[in-house]
């Protein structure tokens, strides 16, 4: 399967869904003027690969900001990934966030309580920018 690479743009997040190298990155900002278009060859993309699947998955997610309409279509592609769960294939989230952005740590809470995938928090300071 051909690995999904979206450079990012000041509205747009990066995206690199590589199964080959086992990548999946989301990061940057999430702000697109039409949010289901810009999401849509993203999710187009995950039904293909919840067909034939790596054993193992972990998509990281580093958002610094999304908006409303990003948040649902964030929300579909975790349900999505839930189909993976349900093929007992191992699939995880990084929730990536500033330490200091408690809003996006529960954002991040909010979506692991919505779907059955188990999530991890992983906290960066701007500061020193290490995860």
């Amino acid at each position: 399967m051909e690995a999904l690479r979206i450079q990012a743009t000041v509205k747009t997040p990066e995206i690199l869904f590589d199964p080959v190298n086992e990548v999946f990155e989301i990061k940057g900002k999430s702000i697109p003027n039409d949010a289901e278009s810009f999401f849509e060859v993203i999710l187009s993309w995950i039904d293909d690969y919840v067909s034939n699947p790596n054993e193992s998955t972990v998509l990281k997610i580093d958002l610094e900001y999304f908006n409303i309409s990003s948040s649902k279509r964030i929300l579909f592609l975790f349900y999505k990934l839930n189909e993976l769960k349900e093929k007992n294939k191992n699939v995880k989230i990084l929730w990536y966030y500033n330490e200091e952005d408690e809003d996006m740590f529960e954002v991040g809470q909010d979506y692991a309580f919505m779907v059955k995938i188990p999530f991890d928090f992983v906290s960066y300071s701007l500061e020193n920018n290490k995860y």
